[in-house]
């Protein structure tokens, strides 16, 4: 958590703030939390930079600066990356402050486990952490063959393989409980067993969920906010995650809360084969 849809929601509400600004300083209050290239600091690479553009690869915001780098921010668990139009003094847990030609932008994070590193451009996607990452759920590339092709090369159960960021970029137990869910797919199966019409029920499920994220602008229980502090919304449209005990929307039986790849999982085992 933050997965795909909470990261884009997160890239939205950040590009129309920042986007064209100059980076005017940098304030460290944590320094682990970012990290340079080479002999070059962090604070170094970006002050006086100007920001061109917002993206997103699977997890991974990219902050696409006029100098030839790009900062790659990974919020981990409970990282947070927070636009104030004005200078605000740093809440607790705020380990970087951009202090911009217009307003500030603040990198909290409450466990610690996210990371904001500058990277040269031209080498974002082949020397950086990008570089292992499986194709966009969302792109075209990702078509049910191809889904099963990528399925088809891991010996895990299918809970797990789509939780690795090799196979698919972005997923993680939320959207991968959604969507086997309304696949109707075991979250046990083995990730290299399935039909062409499971593949196809499956790719369907998974557009289907990350666009609902994505148009609910994430799912909010603790620790997410997008880039204007606001939560998202689709919690309230959640079908199985975090409905353990209660009634499948679609039979009626209990849903099922078990540990599947070492995560908390639901599922319907009447419905999900």
């Amino acid at each position: 958590m933050p997965e795909l849809p909470e990261v884009e929601t997160i890239r939205r509400t950040l590009a129309g703030h920042i986007t064209g600004l100059e980076i005017k300083k940098v304030i460290l209050y944590w320094a682990p939390a970012v990290r340079g290239r080479g002999d070059s600091s962090f604070a170094d690479i970006v002050s006086g930079s100007r920001i061109q553009s917002l993206d997103r690869r699977g997890k991974y915001l990219l902050i696409n600066l006029d100098n030839g780098h790009t900062l790659i921010a990974h919020m981990r668990m409970t990282g947070r990356l927070l636009y104030y139009p004005e200078d605000l003094e740093p809440a607790r847990h705020t380990h970087v402050v951009l202090k911009l030609s217009q307003g500030e932008l603040h990198f909290n994070d409450t466990r610690k486990f996210g990371r904001i590193q500058a990277v040269l451009t031209a080498e974002c996607f082949s020397t950086s952490s990008l570089s292992i990452l499986g194709p966009e759920p969302l792109s075209e590339e990702m078509t049910p063959a191809r889904l099963g092709e990528r399925l088809a090369r891991k010996k895990k159960n299918l809970k797990a393989a789509l939780l690795d960021q090799t196979v698919v970029a972005g997923l993680g137990n939320i959207y991968v409980d959604e969507a086997l869910f309304r696949a109707r797919i075991s979250p046990e199966r083995s990730a290299s067993a399935l039909t062409e019409e499971e593949l196809r029920a499956l790719h369907q499920a998974m557009i289907e969920v990350l666009k609902a994220g994505i148009e609910a602008n994430g799912t909010s229980f603790r620790d997410y906010r997008d880039a204007n502090g606001e939560q998202g919304l689709f919690q309230k449209r959640l079908q199985a995650y975090g409905r353990g005990g209660e009634p499948c929307l679609n039979c009626g039986e209990p849903l099922k809360k078990k540990k599947v790849a070492g995560r908390t999982t639901v599922s319907c085992e009447k419905c999900q084969r």
